[in-house]
């Protein structure tokens, strides 16, 4: 499918469509030297506060967020996500104090996110009548992230979704098949005729569902979307005006906020290969990029599942989930310390990560060459719960003593040693996360950075001798712990750098040892 260009045309370039041309990419060094991000993967799915794909959910009969919705909103026949829209006012919102919160916990840069599967655009869209500026919080969200963002001096980044909707919504062609609305269907179907005298009259809920269309195979199958989403597996295949919608939907937003940094929850990316829309956006991002930037390209775009040809194009993510060595290109991982969407049950099982979990994993990935993008989960209201502000105050309170073993680093020829690092797997394309071995004090990540190298051990390892053998036989000149004035006791032999910390830990989380002679003085 070959999408029309002319109402949002393709900035001109060095780049063209083509998985060629695209190949001329080099990612930039600000995006190396940054390592964390922090995401605001927020939406009007937030408003139920019942956790991710909310509005896919809802319509599966049976599940725990189908009877959530019947509980707080009605039955699906009755009441569909475009009434959970009409509910969300994110009236608590405070996007200034958000990303000052975020920066001040170490973020160098912000995402934002502008879409998600549910077909919903977070800012004043030309081409989505289904917006936050003329429905539910009728705020410019995007904008308001966005200026929040630059005044902190963050780079900016939008997550967009949107393009999966035409099959994530084929749910909201159901019908109960059980109880006293047995066979009455759901809204997916309405069109703009069904609104007269409705709270939606004059728009049409095709916008939003994008459901006049013949359902994929299995689509009765709730998994079965899955092993589709690479528009293949029998999956219905989006048509023209479609593919055409989204590019436009995509143009307009990068034309409008002049983003750094864009992520697309695809495979490769969006539409592909079904349709060349998201070969067009990449050449106009990277093309307008430079042109915004003096001829300087400070563009990222991630993809996921990547090719090793795509992977020359674009910066390969890996949702919930890192490799098991270094990586000779950048990367980065995606996870969240909840879930992606805020769930209100999650919080009231203490099932978020705490510092110590995010900080070593943040030491993973950066000897690995890859860069943290850690989702926090915001309240329908736009808020973020106690918890999580203790979760960032936490993480900010690491970073402000051992900040300097993350942020500007380059691998060493050694990710790291230990237990954890043991029959790691070599690759990875998503939700390894937690299927490894834990964690401890015998094992250690090493960043780079000029003449230094930095052991960072992943536990305190109290009055235990602790033994680098990856440095038997390397020079070491030096020896301090970042933070403490006390002396590190330290020696080589055969076996390695052995030392012995200070007896008073300065945390559990991951004391970093400042190494040189190593690389050079």
């Amino acid at each position: 499918m070959i999408v029309d260009a002319k109402s949002e045309p393709v900035a001109k370039g060095k780049f063209e469509a083509t998985w060629s041309s695209l190949a001329q990419y080099q990612v930039p060094d600000w995006f190396r030297d940054a390592k964390f991000g922090i995401w605001a993967h927020w939406g009007a799915q937030c408003q139920p506060e019942a956790g991710d794909w909310y509005a896919r959910g809802m319509y599966q009969e049976g599940s725990g967020q189908y009877k959530s919705h019947l509980e707080h909103y009605g039955p699906p026949s009755k009441s569909g996500f475009k009434d959970v829209i009409r509910e969300w006012k994110a009236d608590k919102w405070d996007p200034a104090r958000l990303v000052a919160l975020y920066k001040r916990t170490g973020a160098q840069y912000f995402f934002a996110m502008a879409n998600h599967h549910d077909n919903f655009d977070n800012w004043d869209s030309k081409y989505q009548p289904w917006n936050s500026v003329k429905l539910g919080p009728r705020k410019d969200l995007i904008g308001g992230w966005a200026k929040a963002a630059h005044d902190q001096g963050l780079p900016f980044g939008v997550s967009i979704h949107a393009a999966h909707a035409w099959t994530w919504y084929e749910v909201a062609q159901r019908a109960d098949k059980n109880g006293p609305l047995a066979g009455t269907p759901y809204d997916g179907k309405l069109t703009k005729a069904d609104g007269k005298g409705q709270w939606w009259d004059g728009l049409d809920p095709q916008d939003l569902y994008a459901q006049n269309h013949a359902l994929s195979q299995g689509s009765d199958n709730d998994g079965r979307i899955h092993s589709q989403w690479n528009w293949g597996n029998g999956a219905s295949l989006p048509d023209q005006a479609y593919c055409d919608k989204f590019y436009n939907r995509t143009a307009d937003l990068i034309n409008r906020y002049k983003p750094d940094l864009l992520y697309f929850d695809d495979t490769a990316l969006p539409l592909w290969p079904a349709s060349d829309a998201g070969l067009k956006i990449a050449a106009h991002f990277y093309n307008s990029n430079s042109k915004w930037h003096n001829g300087q390209q400070r563009g990222v775009i991630f993809g996921k599942i990547l090719s090793d040809e795509q992977q020359k194009c674009l910066v390969w993510d890996i949702e919930r989930g890192v490799p098991g060595t270094a990586l000779p290109q950048a990367w980065q991982t995606d996870t969240c310390i909840g879930g992606w969407h805020y769930d209100r049950g999650l919080y009231n099982r203490g099932g978020y990560k705490g510092a110590k979990t995010v900080v070593h994993m943040l030491a993973d990935i950066v000897s690995k060459n890859g860069n943290l993008l850690l989702n926090v989960p915001v309240r329908g209201d736009g808020s973020i719960d106690e918890k999580e502000e203790k979760v960032l105050a936490d993480i900010g309170s690491w970073m402000d003593v051992n900040k300097e073993a993350i942020f500007g680093t380059r691998p060493w020829t050694t990710f790291g040693e230990g237990p954890a690092s043991d029959g790691a797997p070599i690759s990875a394309q998503g939700f390894n996360e937690g299927k490894g071995k834990p964690f401890t004090a015998d094992d250690f990540r090493f960043t780079a950075k000029g003449k230094v190298l930095y052991a960072i051990e992943l536990g305190w390892p109290g009055e235990k001798e602790v033994v680098l053998k990856s440095l038997a036989g390397k020079k070491v000149t030096a020896v301090t712990l970042l933070g403490s004035k006390a002396k590190v006791e330290w020696a080589q032999d055969a076996e390695g750098l052995k030392l012995k910390l200070p007896e008073k830990p300065l945390s559990d989380y991951a004391p970093v040892l400042k190494i040189e002679g190593v690389l050079g003085n």
